[in-house]
């Protein structure tokens, strides 16, 4: 039987991006637009504006309830954040499983247009584009809820009839639009676009992330190994960390593929159409004109003490992922001269006595009590503002204050993440010497001595994971995948315990529900639920 499903919201809210501008065609007719090289590249940027969809609102289901972010002062969605009230219908769980299939949708439209719209030199290298944009949604979408409702063509009208495929099936499907995808895009350099590069690595991705289910191939951890040294394409990891999130060099020559924003595209609702990724991982640090200007942040995902824990004084990392001095104008910061005075001071685990009491003389404006000694300032600390320590590697000095204002873009893709990939491809392969190689290449570039043999194992990625891709939208997915979730999550989260997983059947809550409200649509009584609910 044909498995389609209902798409309540088709016509998403679709931004204009820095390399990929969207027209406004709301009212045209598809028939004749879509035929049109303009009316088909119109389609074609919209598909990339769901991207926004996806990733530029609050990220629960990429980093809550896991070991290295926890709440602060303010509340998050339960059920994500600690799972013990996580059920179909807990705030935040339809997230993705919506925005996906608004992606999934405008994909197969794309696709089916794209069989009868005018010939164009780069239709194929849409083609592939696209292929890659539903493959991502359906990643997305298995690694969240596992076996899902595949639909691979585009319907004119509303079906309310659909069937749940198996997560093989779905993971099958992934490879096949991704290997059709890599020899239709581009091989020239990112652009913005989804390039060959771009479609290795998340092949790389996929293989990895399948090599551990039951239903894996045998090959898949070589397959993974393979795609991700392609991405890497030889290229070394040159950029110091510093630069790496330096505002204004969002498109380095590191980075693979990112949500694409720009300043004059949300010129027209700055607080409601950037992205909200610089106000997390943060304390609340006062209103707009308190201090003079200073972030908007939302007192969540802050990080956890674990994740404080993992940088030492040679770690390149600490400086650039951290706001470990803040100014009394917080911005002041990325002046070049002349700051204003620290205002606040985050003291990392390897300062002394008497580098402390040095810092203070210093420093005499600065208030005893906004010196923040070692091991007082994680997530677990939410009395007071700037009470955690800020994440600064998202900062943004040109947004406006508000929750969702930033215009940087959002990095899904870059090449330390994509050697961290091969390093623990290869370990699963049994290449040991390989992937420490490849891991040992994130430390050299962040100024910290090799692993050993006798330290590399998973835990130890996970590990160089979190220092190296901290705020980022993949620990989640990371501990999911390697099976570390319940372990790493009760152990370093201060409001998980292990049985905060517990759910119904004897089963584990890792997958998270079936959103209710898709069960309740659905004319199809006989989907199954997720056993754990």
């Amino acid at each position: 039987m044909k498995k389609t499903i209902l798409i309540l919201v088709i016509l998403l809210s679709c931004f204009s991006s820095c390399s990929i501008d969207e027209d406004n065609r709301s009212y045209a007719d598809p028939d004749v637009e879509y035929l049109t090289n303009p009316g088909f590249e119109a389609l074609i940027n919209a598909n990339y504006s769901q991207l926004r969809e996806i990733y530029g609102n609050d990220p629960w289901l990429f980093c809550a309830g896991t070991d290295l972010y926890a709440a602060g002062r303010t509340s998050e969605p339960e059920g994500l954040s600690r799972y013990t009230q996580l059920n179909p219908a807990s705030e935040g769980v339809d997230y993705l499983y919506n925005k996906c299939y608004a992606a999934i949708q405008k994909a197969n439209m794309a696709l089916y247009y794209s069989t009868i719209t005018a010939p164009a030199s780069t239709l194929n290298n849409r083609i592939g584009e696209v292929k890659y944009l539903r493959a991502n949604a359906y990643f997305l979408l298995v690694q969240t809820y596992g076996g899902v409702s595949l639909v691979q063509n585009y319907s004119k009208t509303p079906q309310m009839y659909f069937e749940r495929n198996t997560a093989a099936e779905i993971y099958d499907f992934i490879i096949t639009d991704l290997l059709d995808s890599q020899n239709l895009v581009s091989t020239a350099a990112y652009n913005g676009r989804v390039n060959k590069r771009a479609v290795q690595e998340l092949l790389a991705k996929v293989y990895l992330t399948r090599g551990y289910e039951s239903f894996a191939s045998s090959t898949d951890f070589a397959n993974a190994a393979t795609y991700a040294d392609l991405a890497i394409n030889n290229q070394a990891l040159s950029i110091t960390p510093a630069n790496l999130w330096k505002p204004g060099n969002d498109m380095n020559a590191e980075v693979i593929f990112s949500v694409q924003y720009a300043t004059g595209s949300v010129s027209a609702s700055p607080q409601t159409l950037g992205n909200k990724q610089g106000s997390y991982f943060g304390p609340y640090q006062g209103g707009a004109d308190v201090a003079g200007k200073a972030p908007f942040r939302t007192y969540n995902l802050c990080p956890t003490q674990f994740a404080i824990s993992l940088y030492t004084q040679a770690d390149l990392r600490w400086k650039s992922t951290f706001m470990d001095i803040c100014y009394t104008k917080y911005y002041d910061f990325y002046l070049p001269v002349n700051p204003s005075n620290v205002f606040h001071y985050y003291a990392p685990q390897w300062i002394t006595p008497a580098q402390k009491a040095a810092f203070l003389a210093a420093n005499p404006t600065l208030l005893p009590a906004n010196y923040h000694d070692y091991g007082t300032y994680g997530a677990r600390v939410v009395s007071l503002d700037y009470a955690t320590i800020p994440v600064r590697k998202f900062d943004d000095p040109t947004a406006p204050y508000g929750a969702k204002t930033s215009t940087r873009d959002i990095v899904l893709a870059r090449l330390g993440e994509t050697y961290l990939i091969a390093a623990e491809a290869y370990l699963k392969k049994g290449d040991l010497a390989t992937g420490l190689t490849r891991l040992n290449a994130v430390r050299a570039r962040a100024g910290v001595p090799n692993a050993t043999a006798a330290e590399f194992n998973i835990d130890y990625i996970l590990d160089e994971s979190a220092r190296e891709t901290l705020g980022e939208y993949h620990r989640w997915f990371d501990l999911k995948r390697t099976g570390k979730l319940v372990e790493r999550a009760s152990l370093y989260n201060y409001l998980i315990q292990p049985s905060n997983f517990n759910g119904n059947n004897g089963q584990l809550k890792i997958l998270r529900p079936i959103p209710q409200s898709a069960l309740d649509l659905n004319l199809n009584k006989n989907f199954p639920q997720n056993p754990a609910y």
